[in-house]
């Protein structure tokens, strides 16, 4: 019997339906190929064995559409949302190649002359890199400084001032050496003008005021050992309470003045501007923290003094902001450079940079149902 006969015998036995049982009996077929031998029998698995494979793309569709549908059963308020992105456009921001965030600071250009650049710093980006952050504003100024100069080499930018890590707005580079020594003896001098926006917890009493209180680096010893900028006051309480008694400065205190004007309060919080006449080390945050007890929105660091801990807002505040307690820990830093004057130089006008307030900040506002300033 030829080895095609067999297989056919093979097949109809296979598939000889039961009376009884009606169920096809199982049958483990081979096809003529298998046998070395090309047959003409109609193999009834065929197609399923010939079924296209899925290919990649497919499985990662359907993981999205999985992911996405798993996302949207789980209700996010609008603030967490919100967070949320700003937590994902940061880590944007860090993981790409230096090349394409140099190219996202020349689109956040403000103002641009043959001596001076000033640009937007975003949000969750430090001037300097301090280890374990892929990119900075120092380390992308080379990239930057060939696309501003149409490619030609040579090129060197240099940052006139600084600025804390999760504070944005205006950021002045200088393009040539002259311009850097020139806005930096105008920093010595007090001749710089900063004006910043934030929201603070709580109403400054009085609404307007100069803080002239010296800060000086402290450790905290406790569980949470960590080091904090705190206040080096030259005047305490006398013994009677009823006065002031000048005390002998420190030696590694820094002298501090900050300017402030309440613009609008609401919801138990408040609009501030700030205008430092000195530049030391979180100067801002610790004047409003320690010294008028209305710490900065999103100010996490000294939320507290002896320990490090997510900032503790109040009931009517979170109702605001749709926000749960537990969640306050997302909330950034609402600390913006809204303008910056340079004085006239060799006959020419003052320079004044000014700079939008980022989309988190003002969706607060909004929220807090504080107005928002007017236009500098």
């Amino acid at each position: 019997m030829s080895r095609i006969k067999f297989v056919n015998m093979w097949v109809n036995r296979c598939f000889r339906h039961d009376a009884a049982v009606k169920t096809r009996a199982p049958c483990f077929l081979l096809s003529g190929r298998e046998y070395g031998e090309h047959s003409s029998v109609s193999e009834p698995d065929s197609t399923a064995s010939r079924t296209r494979r899925p290919r990649a793309a497919d499985i990662a569709a359907r993981l999205r559409h999985e992911k996405e549908k798993q996302t949207a059963e789980v209700p996010v308020s609008p603030v967490q949302r919100r967070v949320s992105e700003l937590k994902q456009f940061t880590q944007q921001l860090q993981s790409v190649h230096p090349n394409v965030f140099a190219k996202a600071l020349y689109r956040s250009i403000l103002y641009q002359d043959q001596h001076l650049i000033a640009i937007n710093k975003p949000y969750g980006v430090p001037v300097y890199n301090n280890g374990g952050i892929r990119n900075s504003i120092a380390e992308s100024l080379p990239v930057l400084a060939k696309i501003i100069s149409n490619m030609q080499g040579g090129s060197q930018l240099h940052i006139c001032h600084s600025l804390g890590k999760d504070s944005t707005g205006v950021l002045l580079l200088a393009k040539t050496e002259e311009a850097y020594v020139r806005v930096q003896s105008q920093i010595k001098l007090h001749q710089m003008e900063r004006k910043y926006m934030v929201v603070t917890v709580g109403v400054p009493v009085p609404s307007e005021g100069v803080i002239d209180i010296p800060i000086i680096e402290k450790e905290v010893t406790g569980t949470q050992h960590h080091f904090k900028m705190g206040l080096s006051p030259l005047y305490r309480l006398t013994e009677e309470g009823d006065g002031l008694t000048r005390v002998r400065a420190h030696r590694q205190a820094h002298s501090a003045v900050t300017q402030y004007r309440v613009l609008d309060s609401s919801s138990g919080c408040s609009l501030v501007e700030l205008q430092p006449v000195t530049e030391v080390k979180h100067q801002l945050r610790v004047h409003m923290a320690l010294a008028l007890a209305c710490p900065i929105l999103g100010d996490h660091k000294y939320a507290y003094w002896n320990k490090l801990a997510p900032q503790k807002l109040p009931e009517g505040v979170l109702r605001r902001l749709g926000l749960e307690q537990s969640k306050t820990r997302y909330l950034p830093l609402h600390l913006h450079v809204r303008q910056i004057i340079l004085p006239a130089v060799k006959g020419h006008c003052d320079l004044i940079v000014s700079c939008p307030l980022p989309k988190y900040f003002t969706t607060t506002l909004k929220r807090l149902q504080i107005p928002l300033p007017e236009k500098p």
